[in-house]
This record gives C-alpha cells, sequence and structure tokens, in this order.
C-alpha cells in the first residue's frame, strides 16, 4: 500500500457509514478513514444512520443534514425516508430521497476522485453526477447488483422494479472510469450491462471483526448456552433476501429430534418482528439483539455452526458481508443457499463450511447434526476459516486493493464518461 493521497481530494459517496457496523458500512468507513491517515482530505456524502433496524438512529432523530467529524474524515448528512416495511415502492421513495437531498446539497469543492459504494443505487447516481460536473474520475464498487436484487430478493413489486433498476445501475456502470467488484460472481451482469471487462476489478471485503479472545467457555456461559448444546448462529441483517424462515423450520425440527439443538438469531432488520412471531412456539430460538463489536467476534467463536441462508432466488446479486466475519471466528459454516451462486462459490473456496440446498430444512438440520456428531471434521472446517482470511481476506489486502483502485483511476485521469443525468 504504497500509494499517497497526501494533499488529494478524495469524495466517498455511501448511504451507509459509520456508526452503522452492519453490511456496507464498515468498508465505507474503513477506506475512508484509511485514506484520511494517508494524508487525503476526506468528504463523505451519507445519509443519516438507519441500517439494519431500518429506523433512523436515536442521536441523528430530527436532523434534516449536519456535518460531523468521524476518525479524521468530514460526513455530510442527508434526511431521506426510511421504510420501516420493505417493498419495492417504498425502496424506490428511500432511493428518491437521498438522491434527491444530495443532490441539492452536495459537498462543496472540487474532489480529484469520487468512490460511490453501491447497494445504493442513489449513491452510485450522484456520484457520477458530481464527478462529471468537476470533470473528475468516478470509481463504482458493486456491494449489491440492484437490477437483480430487485428481481430476486423477494420484495413485493421488485419483479416490476427490476427492470428500472438495472437500467439506472447500467447507466451508473457505462459511466464510471472503473467498476470494482466484490466477487467474481458480479462480472458477467457488469460486462452484460455494457462495461468493458478492461473497466472491471475484483475488490473483495475484508473482514473487519476482531479475532475471538479464546475465552469461548465463558462467553458460551455469558450467553446461557450449555455445555453439550449444539448451537446454531446466524449473524447479521434479518431481510427479505436471507430468508430465515428456513431456521424457524430448522428449529422445529431440532426441537422433536434432538432437543439439545438452540438455533439462534442475532441482530436486526425488516424481517425481525415477522421472524419473532414465527418463533413464539419454537423453544429452542433465541432471537438477540446484535453483538457490540467488543463482543461480536466472540459470540461468533462461542457457537457450534454459524449458518448463512439465503432465498433459493438469490443467485449473483450480493455476496453476504458476514462471511468474512464468519470465516475468522473458527467455527464451521453452513450455507443454504443456491449451489451456483457467489455465496456457494465462496464458502467452497474457502474450504470452511459446506453448502446445502436453499429453503430446505431438512438439509440444514442434517448438515449441522453431522457436524456435531464429528468434531474433527467440525474443526478442520473451522480451521480453514482464518487461513482464508490471512490468504485473501485480510484488512490489509481489501485496503490495498482499494487504494491500488483509486490510485490507478487518478493516474489515468479518466474522467466520468460523459452521459447526460436526464
Amino acid at each position: 500500500m504504497s500509494e499517497s493521497f497526501e494533499g488529494r481530494r478524495v469524495l466517498v459517496v455511501s448511504a451507509n457509514y459509520a456508526p452503522e457496523h452492519a453490511g456496507v458500512a464498515p468498508y465505507s468507513t474503513g477506506i475512508a478513514e484509511h485514506l484520511a491517515d494517508r494524508g487525503a482530505r476526506v468528504d463523505v456524502l451519507a445519509a443519516m444512520p438507519h441500517y439494519p433496524a431500518w429506523r433512523v438512529h436515536d442521536d441523528y432523530r430530527g436532523r434534516w443534514r449536519m456535518v460531523e467529524w468521524r476518525g479524521g474524515v468530514r460526513v455530510h448528512r442527508r434526511r431521506g425516508f426510511v421504510p420501516a416495511r420493505q417493498t419495492a415502492a417504498r425502496r424506490a421513495a428511500y432511493e428518491l430521497s437521498f438522491l434527491a437531498h444530495g443532490s441539492l446539497r452536495p459537498p462543496a469543492g472540487r474532489p480529484d476522485v469520487v468512490l460511490s459504494q453501491v447497494p445504493s443505487l442513489a449513491g452510485g447516481l450522484l456520484g457520477g453526477r458530481i464527478a462529471r460536473r468537476h470533470g473528475v474520475p468516478h470509481i463504482v464498487v458493486m456491494q449489491d447488483l440492484m437490477g437483480a436484487a430487485a428481481a430476486q430478493s423477494g420484495i413485493r413489486g421488485g419483479g416490476r422494479a427490476a427492470a428500472l433498476a438495472a437500467g439506472a445501475e447500467a447507466r451508473v456502470l457505462r459511466s464510471a472510469a472503473l467498476v470494482g467488484v466484490v466477487h467474481e460472481s458480479f462480472t458477467d451482469r457488469v460486462t452484460a450491462a455494457g462495461v468493458s471487462p478492461a473497466r472491471i476489478r475484483v475488490v473483495p471485503n475484508w473482514t473487519h471483526a476482531r479475532s475471538p479472545s479464546g475465552e469461548r467457555r465463558a462467553a458460551r456461559a455469558r450467553l446461557g448456552w450449555a455445555e453439550g448444546e449444539c448451537v446454531l448462529l446466524h449473524a447479521g441483517n434479518m431481510g427479505l433476501k436471507q430468508g430465515l424462515e428456513v431456521l424457524i423450520d430448522t428449529a422445529r425440527l431440532a426441537a422433536s429430534r434432538t432437543p439439545r439443538t438452540r438455533i439462534v438469531l442475532m441482530g436486526d432488520g425488516s424481517r425481525r418482528a415477522h421472524l419473532a412471531t414465527l418463533a413464539a412456539d419454537v423453544p429452542n430460538v433465541d432471537l438477540l439483539p446484535p453483538a457490540a463489536d467488543a463482543e461480536f467476534a466472540d459470540v461468533l467463536a462461542a457457537a457450534d455452526v454459524l449458518v448463512v441462508t439465503q432465498r433459493a432466488s438469490v443467485l449473483d446479486m450480493s455476496l453476504p458481508s458476514k462471511l468474512t466475519s464468519y470465516f475468522a471466528s473458527g467455527r464451521p459454516v453452513v450455507a443454504s443457499v443456491a449451489p451456483t451462486g457467489g455465496t456457494a462459490d465462496e464458502v467452497r473456496r474457502s474450504g470452511a463450511g459446506v453448502v446445502v440446498r436453499p429453503e430446505d430444512p431438512e438439509a440444514l438440520y442434517g448438515a449441522a447434526r453431522a457436524l456435531a456428531e464429528d468434531p474433527g471434521r467440525a474443526a478442520a472446517l473451522g480451521a480453514r476459516g482464518p487461513a482464508y482470511v490471512r490468504e485473501r481476506l485480510s484488512r490489509q489486502a481489501g485496503l490495498g486493493r482499494m487504494t491500488a483502485l483509486l490510485a490507478e483511476a487518478m493516474a489515468g485521469q479518466a474522467p466520468a464518461v460523459g452521459l447526460s443525468d436526464g
């Protein structure tokens, strides 16, 4: 990471930013603060913190716009519509409100480069407009593919919205100097949108979780997990695309067959209340709030199996950011996901887990029980995770890829392609 950013001005456009601690925010925050540490003057255009609960954090309620300093970065907040329930129409209103407010009052001054983090499609549009206005390079990093997300996530009205989202997304991508994708499985859709492969770079996310303390027994006792109890843990967003109902059904199977199996869903999201209702009569399901950052790694390591789930329709729209933390924990992963999608590819490549059919509680239960009954295999899978993180997903490697992307765009000084805003 030898690139110098001394005296450079960088604008990061990301609806999600610290103090949000899940999803895209840790990566937007990590790169912005890293660039500031390297001498850049960094501004961030962001929404008011609201994810994953999909409600504005208490400290920011009632604010319309504001500027705050975090970690040497100047963060420009813009208020927008935050839907408690997810439908295609509500998501469109969320995007349009951020786009409108960000367009009315963008950060002042001419940046040397603009970096947009998408899953906010509005963020990509805003970044492109600002870059074109100043004639500077625009880099888009695709954390999620929004056209595919509308079609695959199960959001109400998503099928009708998919074509519109894909069209806007293609416009953003084609106008960018460089496009980063967090997984190779995104590449085909990006090229299909009209982007030359020569302008695409793979920039995997890095693990931002701390290493476990090693006090696993103490962590389990603190959480109320008994010795000899097999704990399956899902940690992260509780949204539509996760299809977490399969875990409630898996818990019902376990309750009748192996009562000392506990299913834990830890996190927040638009489907949390729905899942709580489904689990009301299931004795071996616990719903926990998100763990504090200082405790998160120890909670993951205290589980016996870490679970990632997705609806069967989710193929190539996203890569769960939780995987980087899962791998770092040293526990085996069971992925209940489409076998041909990017998530399945990543779990297989890591060697740290197994893939089973999505939305199939029998398959998920069977995989978890097989690991519980073969502790040697579970330990071997778990050990591969930290090794994979060291090889591919370290913070140093991730930030190095991102700074190289920015340096390449600025060295070429390729401005955003001149498409009109109309």
